[in-house]
């Protein structure tokens, strides 16, 4: 069984996220959304709510897992079985640090092959970071997030 991991911190899962694993649990048996817990990032919504709403975006996805993980992300790859790693490129910008972490963890897992996907161009802008910013300052981020996601960060930023 072909098993990818998506990894990331998912602050909040937008729909170029989704649109990444939609596509990406067409290509393999098996998904596993792996929600970093990113303390140094210091993450808007807890864990716990970051997995909620990333399982109910992906409730009708029969081959996706979504997991919460903290550590090296090769030592997750070897607990779940798993040699490829997905990640998502939107732009030029991207390529260069994707590319240094793909090769740091080959380094570490040298069976590990990372996959790069490019979003359906109508979410190639949208990011976690642009999401919460327009929400903390009031805006309708619904058209980038699932309803439920809008509803969490309304509630999260009172607005």
């Amino acid at each position: 069984m072909k098993t990818a991991v998506y990894p990331g911190t998912f602050d909040p899962i937008t729909n170029g996220h989704f649109d990444l694993i939609e596509r990406a649990s067409r290509l393999f048996d098996k998904v596993v959304v792996a929600i970093a817990t990113s303390p140094g990032k210091g993450p808007a919504l807890d864990i716990d709510t970051r997995i909620a709403l990333a399982r109910e975006v992906t409730a009708g996805l029969d081959n996706i897992e979504v997991v919460g993980f903290s550590g090296l992300m090769t030592e997750f790859m070897q607990q779940q079985g798993a040699r490829v790693l997905l990640r998502g490129l939107r732009a030029v910008s991207d390529f260069e640090y994707e590319l240094q972490l793909a090769n740091m963890n080959r380094a570490q897992m040298p069976e590990l092959e990372t996959v790069f996907l490019t979003p359906a161009v109508e979410n190639s802008y949208i990011s976690s970071t642009l999401v919460r910013e327009i929400a903390k300052l009031g805006g309708d981020v619904s058209q980038h997030v699932h309803p439920r996601v809008a509803a969490a960060l309304k509630s999260l930023y009172n607005t």
